[in-house]
């Protein structure tokens, strides 16, 4: 009979909680900079500021 401790080389490693974070952070990344491409290419008559508001805005819907 064992006493269980085989079990533990079975495991992941403890850094799969960190590759996930990093995973959602670098996804983050690329879908703030898609939409930034595609608000550029699509509204022609935008201000800056407008654009930049309406980043902020993506940015907070992906935080949720």
């Amino acid at each position: 009979m064992s006493d269980g401790n085989f079990n533990r080389n079975l495991l992941p490693s403890h850094s799969f909680q960190s590759g996930v974070r990093t995973g959602r952070a670098v996804m983050k990344t690329k879908a703030l900079a898609a939409f930034s491409k595609w608000l550029v290419n699509q509204s022609y008559s935008l201000t800056d500021e407008q654009i930049r508001e309406a980043k902020s805005e993506f940015r907070r819907y992906l935080e949720d």
